[in-house]
């Protein structure tokens, strides 16, 4: 059975031997409702490459401490991927994020598509991307990653120029491309950027400026997804052909 992952905001310097303290809300989450009990084993992450494990020496309220008797440090996987997704509706960016954390997308960033349904503005755009980050962390932890993505604030379509632009590979999904995204050459390291429409498509626009800044338009299949669903299965396409998935 696999131990349970918490994440703390930091483990340099930590080698066996030493006590790593846990507070806050994610302490009072292992303690008050996973029932954390002193003696059990845990996982303890920075999101940053490292990992220790060992049982927990203490707990309280809102505190635990853990008595690390493993550390383990993780080289920042390579291709970096970034999934640019466009604002669904509902959950469904929500479920976009875990899903994409699940894969080992590194990067998210919410677009302001201007045909999303979904807006995010004023007190709504905080909470949704807090949600977003939110969601994350958690699928970071549930799927056991060593890195942590990062969901960076909203963009705008004339942002997206610059993260294209520096891209080893950048390509846009749409239902009309004539190339398909299998017959890419997909680098082994650097930078792969994917952008992901809205429920209404990519307007013409857009589209045009994302080419102009050097992304490729490509299609997955016959099968036209969800935008909540397009970027998981383009990044596992892609990520089968490097050597994190080797």
């Amino acid at each position: 059975m696999s131990l349970p992952v918490h994440l703390v905001e930091s483990l340099a310097g930590v080698a066996a031997g030493a006590v790593v303290e846990v507070t806050g809300d994610e302490a009072h989450h292992a303690v008050a409702v996973r029932r954390l009990r002193e003696g059990e084993r845990v996982v303890l992450t920075d999101g940053r490459g490292t990992a220790v494990t060992g049982p927990v020496a203490e707990t309280a309220k809102r505190l635990f401490t853990v008595t690390v008797e493993e550390v383990v440090s993780a080289e920042r996987p390579e291709p970096a991927v970034t999934v640019v997704q466009a604002l669904p509706k509902g959950e469904r960016g929500e479920l976009a994020v875990e899903v994409l954390t699940e894969v080992g997308v590194d990067r998210v960033v919410p677009w302001a598509a201007s045909r999303s349904v979904a807006v995010w503005k004023g007190e709504r755009a905080t909470r949704s991307h807090a949600k977003w980050q939110a969601t994350a962390r958690e699928a970071a932890k549930q799927s056991r990653r060593s890195w942590h993505p990062t969901v960076t604030p909203l963009a705008t379509t004339a942002d997206l120029a610059s993260l294209v632009g520096e891209a080893d590979l950048a390509v846009v999904l749409h239902e009309d491309a004539s190339q398909p995204l299998s017959a890419l050459d997909v680098p082994a390291s650097g930078r792969i950027v994917v952008v992901v429409g809205p429920e209404g498509g990519i307007a013409p626009d857009e589209l045009a400026a994302l080419e102009a800044a050097g992304a490729q338009t490509v299609r997955l299949g016959a099968e036209v997804l969800r935008t909540s669903t397009a970027g998981v299965v383009a990044v596992a396409a892609l990520l089968a052909r490097t050597p994190r998935w080797g």
